[in-house]
């Protein structure tokens, strides 16, 4: 099976041949223009149809469907190429996860911090593992809430990471690495903890059960772990909904 980025690309690159395929001929025996406004939207369209039809997530949905009207919107402002390259590269150090593993740039909120804050108090002095760490949205907090628990965050996206190694300075109770979440070594901690989407969650409780001791403790943010009924779930009181799913091992 192609990996998730190649497979987006063979979806647009789908959506543009058969709208291409009929365009052109058409336009061509009339003498005409290609009205390339229009026929970006319609690429667009047919984009967003293979991506629905293919199960995929709502922001492939969404990036699909705005992808080619977007490049033909940029193309008649007549910005400068470097522009693009720049901006190729900033979402590339930001958005890796992304590409990568199908893992957006989520980032747990205020709420979110205090109900896990509640729940390690509970369980006293713990090793926590983040993964996917973003910005360190969820670390720095409860590293600062919790001087007697350690804390790891793993971020692969290189922009964030740094960003999340800058905030996490004299901190000694938080320790940041720069690396893809499938190299950690989950039986190092208490508790884990990930807001990552649905795509790698069957593959990452394959990961837990495998590596997780007995008496720890599985959480997922938003996402819950197909297949596997959760021991709890935390209503996180903010909007949109973010429950956490707590699966003990």
């Amino acid at each position: 099976m192609s990996s998730p980025p190649l497979r987006q690309l063979a979806l647009q690159g789908a959506a543009a041949i058969l709208v291409l395929s009929l365009a052109w001929p058409y336009f061509g025996v009339h003498g005409e223009a290609m009205p390339w406004r229009e026929t970006s939207l319609a690429i667009g369209g047919a984009a967003l149809l293979f991506a629905t039809l293919s199960r995929q997530p709502w922001w492939w949905r969404v990036i699909h469907a705005g992808f080619m009207p977007l490049v033909w919107f940029t193309q008649s402002l007549a910005i400068d190429p470097g522009w693009f390259l720049f901006a190729a590269i900033l979402l590339l150090l930001v958005f890796r996860g992304a590409l990568s593993g199908q893992v957006p740039l989520y980032l747990s909120n205020k709420q979110t911090v205090t109900a896990l804050g509640e729940l390690l108090v509970e369980r006293g002095p713990s090793r926590f593992l983040d993964l996917g760490a973003g910005l360190g949205s969820t670390t720095v907090p409860l590293a600062d809430a919790l001087p007697d628990s350690q804390f790891t965050g793993y971020e692969n996206a290189p922009l964030t990471w740094l960003v999340g190694l800058l905030l996490g300075v004299g901190r000694p109770n938080i320790r940041w690495r720069w690396d893809d979440l499938w190299q950690a070594d989950l039986g190092d901690y208490d508790v884990v903890y990930a807001f990552l989407s649905p795509a790698p969650m069957p593959r990452l409780w394959e990961k837990v059960q495998a590596e997780m001791k007995p008496g720890s403790l599985f959480i997922s943010n938003s996402f819950p772990v197909p297949g596997a009924t959760p021991d709890q779930v935390i209503e996180v009181d903010c909007t949109p909904p973010r429950p956490l799913y707590c699966y003990q091992r």
